[in-house]
């Protein structure tokens, strides 16, 4: 028996518009590992001790980024966009190809209807697409 293709066998389109639609709006959590707490320390020139003070909160046993009062992630700048961009954790570097985002067509439809960088821009192939969802496997 062969191995069987995934359903975007064929790749599928995502160029970012850093228009902020998953770095704003409802609170949610973005999680944050050792490495790269201290690469957006270093990005933005504060004290790894500092930067876990004021940036990082607690959830589930894990750590997080924390929000504005309004939900929108702490380094997403209406007019700028992420101001971490360089350095973004892990799992914003690879939204949207998250399985609950693109592990079927019925939810690459969802995701295409709120991101508008979804189905378009550069074409990313199956084995990318692939290895983006184990990176980051929710």
């Amino acid at each position: 028996m062969g191995k069987e293709e995934p359903w975007y066998e064929e790749g599928l389109r995502f160029g970012c518009t850093r228009c902020g639609h998953c770095c704003t709006g409802e609170p949610g959590h973005v999680w944050v590992s050792e490495d790269e707490m201290q690469a957006i320390a270093d990005f933005t020139g504060e004290p790894v001790s500092e930067f876990r003070f004021l940036r990082v909160r607690q959830s589930d046993g894990k750590n997080t980024l924390r929000e504005k009062a309004n939900g929108d992630c702490i380094y997403y700048e209406k007019g700028q966009g992420c101001v971490i961009y360089p350095v973004r954790p892990v799992q914003c570097q690879t939204w949207p190809f998250w399985k609950s985002r693109a592990s079927t067509a019925e939810r690459w439809e969802e995701t295409m209807r709120m991101c508008p960088g979804a189905g378009k821009g550069d074409l990313i192939s199956p084995e990318e697409i692939t290895l983006r969802m184990k990176r980051f496997p929710i």
